[in-house]
């Protein structure tokens, strides 16, 4: 099988959990019965690959005429679509990765008479903070994915909850969706006690830590876990690696929420603005005695596999697909949160949320027996049932079906 990717991220240029997926899901597909797939990556930037697993990175560049800046973002990605869409041929099935290139899969399914599929990592309708990005834009945004997901043959939901969102917002029937969850490379992601990565960020060795690791955007809620810090009791580190701010706005608004909380608690606050590098994550999962997951949406969570696989057990919001992977009491602790109806996208009582999270990690942090069977059960689940070998051979018998029909 001939098998055409199409994604805004692919290695190097990897920021959030799609980038992640895309990543490990094109790897594992042109090793399956070996190597007897051909699997063609498009994606944004410069990179270029051959063989087996192709890669061809797109750089289109145009100064586009704009009344609103936060125009030139979308205009830039329509532009790399029409260009994506005459680079690649000769396939079999074009599959692409949030709405970043959803264009150019409906241009290549028209243009080259193939099943389009798509991945849903998030929905668009459900991220309204992206207006803070997009400016009336993200209504493009908005209409470019519902456009594909109304042409699209397949769609892969990564948990069964965005199975049911895909469904209620675009009317997919069932049948055309199939779940298959997001995976981890057992053998990369696993305990690492390398003390030194401790001491390059500054982290007490001699004191236990909490850690949170991701984006400062209003989808990964770091700030009600800045705002929970306040509450949680005396004698752990509080480890915030947070960078890539979404917006200038929310840069600001995190620094705001820092400053204040180091003068409410006792707990001492390390924050590490900056996207680390895999080793040294995997590192700081290792050693820390909870991961928090505070996020307002999630579709998956693939932070809170990475977490597990390392052996740390996470306390995480009860919301989207988050409970398909943290199971209560056995690896973890789910926290409930209501979210505000219409565009908000925000806990109805932030403060609640805040409290509730600090309670859940209090409930546990002091017990190291308990943290320690909670982490050796997290690393068997993910072993268990989230492999990227399995994800990669049910991906492709998906495409057989399609292409079947």
């Amino acid at each position: 099988m001939k098998i055409g990717i199409v994604s805004n991220e692919f290695p190097p240029n990897v920021y959030g959990g799609a980038g992640v997926h895309v990543e490990y899901l094109t790897r594992e597909m042109a090793a399956v019965n070996n190597g007897e797939n051909q699997v063609k990556v498009l994606c944004f930037g410069n990179q270029k690959l051959d063989g087996n697993l192709s890669v061809h990175g797109i750089n289109a560049e145009y100064n586009h005429p704009v009344k609103d800046e936060k125009h030139k973002k979308f205009l830039d990605t329509v532009l790399k679509d029409v260009v994506m869409a005459g680079s690649i041929s000769d396939i079999d099935v074009v599959h692409c990765h949030t709405w970043y290139s959803h264009f150019a899969g409906l241009l290549i399914k028209q243009l080259h008479q193939v099943p389009l599929v798509l991945t849903t990592h998030s929905l668009e309708p459900h991220r309204p903070w992206k207006a803070e990005q997009l400016g009336t834009a993200y209504f493009g945004s908005s209409w470019i994915e519902k456009t594909a997901y109304e042409n699209a043959d397949g769609v892969v939901a990564v948990s069964e909850a965005m199975k049911k969102d895909v469904h209620d917002l675009y009317k997919v029937p069932f049948e055309k969706i199939k779940v298959i969850h997001n995976g981890i490379d057992l053998k990369q992601y696993q305990k690492n006690m390398n003390k030194e990565i401790l001491d390059k960020y500054k982290i007490d060795r001699a004191e236990p830590y909490i850690l949170f690791l991701g984006r400062i955007t209003r989808q990964k809620g770091i700030i009600h876990l800045v705002n929970a810090v306040k509450y949680i009791k005396p004698g752990h580190q509080i480890v915030l690696c947070a960078g890539a701010p979404d917006t200038k706005e929310i840069a600001a608004e995190m620094e705001g929420a820092v400053a204040k909380v180091r003068g409410e608690s006792k707990n001492k606050i390390i924050w590490i603005p900056e996207m680390v590098p895999k080793a040294d994550a995997i590192a700081l999962y290792s050693q820390a005695s909870l991961f928090v997951c505070p996020s307002v949406y999630e579709p998956f969570g693939i932070i809170n596999l990475e977490a597990m696989a390392c052996e740390t057990p996470v306390v995480a919001a009860k919301v989207g697909g988050i409970p398909e992977v943290v199971v209560p009491g056995e690896t973890g602790l789910l926290v409930p949160i209501k979210i505000k109806g219409g565009n908000d996208c925000e806990p109805e009582t932030p403060d609640k949320f805040a409290k509730d999270l600090a309670e859940a990690i209090n409930s546990i942090k002091d017990s190291p027996e308990k943290l320690k069977q909670m982490g050796q059960k997290s690393r068997q689940r993910v072993v268990d049932y989230f492999s990227w070998t399995s994800i990669a051979e049910k991906t492709i018998d998906f495409y057989r079906e399609l292409i079947k029909k």
